[in-house]
């Protein structure tokens, strides 16, 4: 009788656990040292393995920096499925979803600016690569998902386009969080024409996310904010 299956079964396990730690340090030294920082010897110290072990999965940096930021991204897709469904969405007030969403957003962007800024300077080196247009498709559909959740039961957008509203503005809530936090020239030089720290940012943000949306905050937003709103947010 063969007894080939129990032998292998723990061998398996232990390639997918090496594995899972090989692309956990790509990710980790990437956000650490940046894109020229990171090498197959630095990845493979931080992994515990020797940089032949790496060499064995895979053909070079950038195919292993390709499979760990795709891995990125699936995790993040299947984060934002598991943690919410359109139901669920729909009853939360929408001035109160979009502040958790953007204040998510810039605790999210803080902590992980620089990795955000390492994968967008290695993004940009691989145009026109099969990787890419994969890795696009993966993100429109997580985007599209996260468009999907704040549209549903929406009926107090006023925006003659929802959709596209919701999508443009949330374009512009990550623009401005990348031009402020992950891509930043120096704020100093902006200081007092800016937000004083991330809570008046995400403030900032919410409120002009949902004027775009020409959405009506509820009492509990009005008790929120800074200072009271005006009856009307639009001159007549």
């Amino acid at each position: 009788m063969r007894k080939t299956k129990p032998t292998l079964e723990p061998q398996q396990e232990r390639s997918r656990e090496s594995l899972r730690k090989l692309l956990k340090a790509a990710a980790e030294v990437l956000g650490q040292h940046g894109v020229d920082g990171t090498t197959i010897p630095r990845i493979a110290e931080h992994a515990g393995l020797t940089p032949g072990a790496v060499y064995r999965r895979f053909r070079d940096k950038d195919e292993l920096l390709e499979t760990a930021i795709m891995g990125i991204l699936e995790r993040q897709e299947e984060r934002l499925k598991e943690g919410m469904t359109p139901a669920m969405a729909a009853k939360i007030p929408l001035d109160v979803f979009a502040e958790q969403i953007v204040g998510g957003m810039v605790v999210s962007y803080r902590a992980n600016a620089a990795l955000l800024r390492a994968l967008r300077q290695f993004i940009q080196g691989r145009l026109d690569t099969p990787f890419l247009k994969k890795a696009t498709k993966l993100e429109v559909r997580t985007y599209e998902r996260l468009v999907d959740l704040i549209l549903a039961g929406r009926e107090d957008i006023r925006h003659p386009n929802p959709r596209v509203a919701v999508s443009l503005g949330l374009m512009m809530v990550i623009s401005t969080l990348y031009e402020l936090i992950v891509m930043p020239v120096s704020v100093k030089d902006w200081k007092g024409l800016l937000p004083k720290d991330d809570q008046a940012l995400k403030r900032e943000l919410t409120r002009a996310f949902l004027s775009y949306l020409e959405v009506e905050t509820t009492p509990r937003a009005s008790a929120r904010a800074a200072k009271p709103r005006r009856a009307s947010r639009r001159p007549t």
